[in-house]
């Protein structure tokens, strides 16, 4: 499996941006996709995850600012942020982990793609 993300950058606090990962290979339906993010000297920290019924989970502090979306017929996955804070500035990686009550165990990371803040 690999994933493709895309479309972090530069933008002002206030702002927003788009991200979007492409997963390709054999993928698993009922894979959950998502996106994590780290930010310097920090620990890698879930942003939001979507199941492949389209349910999703975000971080608290970020459910009223961003939005998760999950395309399953073209295996991609996107994340709309909006009212962007300097905080929020960090890599970012899509991921897509067997659900919960699955035998089967696997967890794939993409490259990261960077987002920045500015105040």
């Amino acid at each position: 499996v690999q994933l493709q993300a895309s479309g972090g950058g530069l933008v002002q606090a206030g702002g927003s941006l788009r991200l979007s990962c492409a997963a390709s290979g054999s993928i698993i339906t009922s894979s959950v996709m998502g996106w994590y993010r780290q930010a310097p000297g920090k620990q890698r920290e879930l942003v939001a995850s979507v199941t492949s019924g389209g349910t999703p989970n975000y971080a608290d502090s970020m459910k009223d600012r961003f939005a998760i979306d999950r395309d399953n017929a073209r295996n991609t996955v996107t994340l709309q942020m909006d009212r962007l804070k300097p905080e929020d500035t960090a890599v970012y990686y899509c991921n897509l982990k067997n659900p919960r009550w699955s035998y089967q165990k696997y967890n794939y990371w993409g490259q990261g793609t960077l987002v920045t803040v500015s105040s």
